[in-house]
C-alpha cells in the first residue's frame, strides 16, 4: 500500500530536527521509508528557538532539492509550533522556552525558510489572536491544524472561520489526567468534525485501541493516521535523539518522557499502523486505504 504520512520527524535513525542532517542522512532515512512502502510524507520540524527553526526548514528544502528520491518521499513540510500551547500536558515535549503566541513575522519568516514546501502547520488558536497568523498561512495555501492546544469551543470555531482545517494527533497533546471528564479538548476537536481533519495516532499506546475505534468511527470519512514517527521509527527499540531529547524507547516502540508525565513521538510505522487498525479493530482494507492513503492526500489537496 503506498502510505502517505503527514507527521514524520525522523526516520531509520535519523533524526530531521538536528543541526547536522546531511544529504547522506536525508537520503537512508528516505530510502528505509520507502522500502517501507511509504509514498511520501512530510517532514516534520518542531519547536524550537525560531532561528533554530528557520535554519532546519531552509537545510531540510536544500537537502530535498538535492536528492531525486528525497523530492519524491518529501511532498512537503508540516511545521508543529512554536505558537502552541505552554500549559504542562498540553505544550508535551515541546521546550517551554520555545513556545510563544503567534505572530505575522514569525510566521512569515517560517513560511519563507520552507521555500514553497510548508503544507501544515499545527498551532494552538488559543494563541493566535483576531486568527491572524491562521488567515495569512490559509491564503499561502497552508492546512492549518489546531493541536497541543486547550482552545474553547468558541476558540476553534473562530479558528475555522479563519482558515482551520484539521487537528493533529487528537487525544494526545492533553493531559492524562486532571481534565474534565467531558468538557476537554478532545470533545471539542470530535464536535468540530464536519469542520476538521481529524489525525490520530495508531500505535496502540497514544490512543488506546477502544478509544481510537470510537474516535474514528465517530469521525467517519475525516479522519486520517499520522504516526508521528521518530528517529527510531523502522528500526527497534534502544537509545536515540530527537531535538533536545535524549530517549529510551521499549519493546513497545513508545518514547516517552524520563519522568514518564507524556510521550514525545512515536516510533512505529505506517505499516504496524495498518496492521493495528486490520487487526485490533478489525477494519476493512477499504477503509484502512481511506485512513492511511486517500484522506492525508485529500487533507492537504496533493
Amino acid at each position: 500500500m503506498d502510505y502517505f504520512d503527514l507527521q514524520v520527524n525522523g526516520y531509520g535513525g535519523i533524526d530531521f530536527n538536528t543541526d547536522g542532517l546531511s544529504a547522506d542522512d536525508l537520503g537512508r532515512a528516505c530510502g528505509k521509508l520507502q522500502a517501507d512502502a511509504v509514498a511520501g510524507v512530510l517532514a516534520t520540524v518542531i519547536t524550537e528557538k525560531v532561528d533554530l527553526m528557520v535554519a532546519r526548514l531552509a537545510r531540510l528544502v536544500e537537502l530535498r532539492e538535492q536528492d531525486p528520491l528525497a523530492r519524491k518521499i518529501i511532498a512537503g513540510i508540516h511545521i508543529e509550533g512554536p505558537f502552541i500551547s505552554a500549559k504542562n500536558g498540553y505544550r508535551g515535549a515541546h521546550p517551554l522556552d520555545a513556545v510563544m503566541d503567534a505572530s505575522r513575522e514569525t510566521a512569515k519568516l517560517l513560511l519563507d525558510a520552507c521555500g514553497g514546501l510548508l503544507k501544515v502547520m499545527t498551532l494552538a488558536p488559543e494563541r493566535d489572536a483576531g486568527g491572524a497568523v491562521t488567515k495569512l498561512l490559509t491564503d499561502a495555501g497552508v492546512t492549518v491544524s489546531a493541536g497541543h492546544t486547550d482552545a474553547t469551543l468558541d476558540e476553534l470555531k473562530r479558528a475555522c472561520d479563519a482558515g482551520l482545517k484539521m487537528f493533529t494527533h487528537v487525544g494526545n497533546a492533553c493531559p492524562m489526567t486532571g481534565m474534565h471528564r467531558h468538557d476537554n479538548i478532545i470533545q471539542r476537536a470530535l464536535f468540530l468534525r464536519d469542520r476538521l481533519w481529524l489525525c490520530f495516532i495508531a500505535d496502540g499506546v497514544h490512543v488506546p485501541p477502544v478509544a481510537l475505534g470510537n474516535y474514528l468511527r465517530l469521525a467517519g470519512d475525516r479522519a486520517l493516521i499520522v504516526t508521528d514517527a521518530i528517529a527510531p521509527a523502522g528500526l527497534g527499540p534502544g537509545r536515540y535523539k530527537l531535538g533536545r531529547w535524549d530517549l529510551l524507547i521499549g519493546e513497545d516502540m513508545v518514547a516517552r518522557a524520563p519522568d514518564g508525565s507524556h510521550f514525545v513521538g512515536a516510533a512505529i510505522t505506517m505499516k504496524q499502523s495498518h496492521a493495528n487498525l486490520r487487526d485490533k479493530l478489525g477494519l476493512s482494507d477499504a477503509r484502512c486505504r481511506q485512513l492511511l492513503v486517500d484522506n492525508p492526500r485529500r487533507a492537504i489537496q496533493v
